[in-house]
């Protein structure tokens, strides 16, 4: 059963610690993954896929036919749905896309910033236990719209080699060019480094397991990533007036995630609180994933009682969660307060999974408190920025003695001769 807490009587920091903590194994454990893939390319890949998926592949890319035949068979409503995603999905991002920039300065100065595409982007797509065509959706999309010359899945395959036809419809209709049927840590390497089958990306994203996450960790710096995400949270601050029903049903709506995720609500009406703690017993032995749940819940799950509102904001601003829910009857009052979140969402009609999979807004977001200082998945991440200066002689001429001057105090005398060199011999 979930725990209610008094605020007057609890250390806030003592109830919102999480203490995940680092097993230092999979670190072993995915080091000697990565040095294999690199090391063996392919064939560390097959021996993968038949240690980890069982699953005997005489090919890792997945074939044309593969994803026209899942797509030709899958539900027309399915379709339509995904192509709504799609298409709020793209009118959201679309507005992030930065512009080059050219700073025509008098005097012969011309300063100015272009934005780059990165080349090729890896999106990790997690299988196992629940296949995730929202995330394909949510990652492939910003990179279309950066410009993202190729765009390549890695994803476990079931027993049978075949990757989840609902995974594949999601790519054609996000227009991904290459699937691979390969899932974990090894994914990540493969991506990171290339194999002969695999070849090598600027940059991945995507969400997974605590070996994909590690993974991610290791390869940082040979490539680029978008972050390295935990288990998935969900702080939902509410009042009294708020459905219980409803506020339990979205607190299991993460709690199903992962036995690891936690969901958090903070009210204030102690009220409130028994009744959610209630009608989340009614809920979890309905669902499928009750398990799953049971475990969150138990050991992650917590409720707090707070004296106002204002108070609530001020803990979720502490814990700064993945998904951030107000349920109140004005929640625009208090969105100016929230300083750390990866989404928010507004009013009492308006679940997370609304952002999971259709309203637009990116659903890969940043977890474990890193809300403090990161952001979710955006255009931003399948781009660089490159500078350039240009001067005339004339123009470096006005300048040159602050320059040879600021250059020598640093005691970097070649920087300065750089400079001067260009005017010696010249007539004063």
């Amino acid at each position: 059963m979930i725990k209610i807490f008094d605020i007057k009587d609890t250390d806030v920091n003592t109830i919102v610690s999480r203490n995940i903590e680092f097993d230092r194994s999979v670190e072993s454990a995915v080091e000697e993954i990565i040095n294999n893939v690199r090391k063996n390319g392919d064939k560390a890949l097959f021996e993968y896929c038949e240690k980890f998926d069982k699953a005997t592949l005489s090919s890792l890319e997945v074939s044309k036919e593969e994803i026209d035949e899942a797509y030709n068979n899958a539900d027309k409503d399915f379709i339509k749905t995904l192509e709504s995603a799609k298409e709020n999905i793209y009118d959201f991002h679309r507005r992030q896309k930065r512009e080059n920039f050219t700073v025509n300065q008098k005097d012969g100065v011309i300063l100015g910033q272009r934005i780059i595409p990165v080349s090729r982007a890896g999106l990790y797509v997690p299988g196992g236990t629940a296949s995730y065509p929202s995330s394909v959706l949510m990652n492939s999309i910003p990179a279309k719209i950066a410009g993202v010359e190729e765009l390549v899945i890695t994803t476990p395959p079931d027993r049978n080699g075949k990757i989840s036809p609902v995974i594949l419809t999601a790519a054609k209709v996000a227009g991904v060019d290459r699937i691979f049927k390969v899932g974990g840590a090894q994914a990540i390497a493969a991506l990171a480094y290339g194999t002969q089958t695999i070849p090598k990306v600027d940059t991945i994203v995507g969400p997974g397991n605590i070996f994909v996450a590690t993974a991610k960790r290791m390869v940082y710096g040979t490539v680029n990533i978008d972050m390295v995400a935990g288990p998935s949270e969900i702080l939902v601050i509410a009042d009294g007036k708020s459905n219980p029903s409803h506020i339990a049903a979205d607190l299991l709506s993460q709690a199903e995630h992962d036995r690891l995720s936690a969901a958090i609500l903070i009210t204030d009406s102690r009220d409130f609180a028994l009744a959610v703690q209630k009608e989340l017993e009614i809920q979890i032995p309905l669902l499928p994933r009750q398990d799953i749940c049971r475990t969150s819940i138990d050991n992650n799950g917590k409720i707090i009682v707070v004296g106002d509102l204002k108070e609530a904001v001020e803990i979720s601003n502490i814990i700064a969660p993945e998904h951030l829910e107000i349920s109140t009857d004005d929640p625009f009052a208090l969105l100016n307060s929230v300083k750390n979140a990866g989404s928010v969402f507004l009013g009492r009609n308006v679940p997370e999974a609304l952002g999971d999979y259709f309203a637009g807004p990116n659903h890969t977001l940043p977890t474990g408190g890193t809300a403090h200082f990161s952001s979710p998945l955006s255009v931003d991440d399948f781009i660089k920025k490159s500078q350039f200066i240009y001067y005339t002689k004339d123009a470096l001429e006005k300048v040159q003695e602050g320059i040879v001057d600021f250059a020598k105090r640093e005691g970097l005398d070649a920087h300065a001769k750089s400079i001067s060199i260009r005017f010696e011999g010249q007539d004063k």
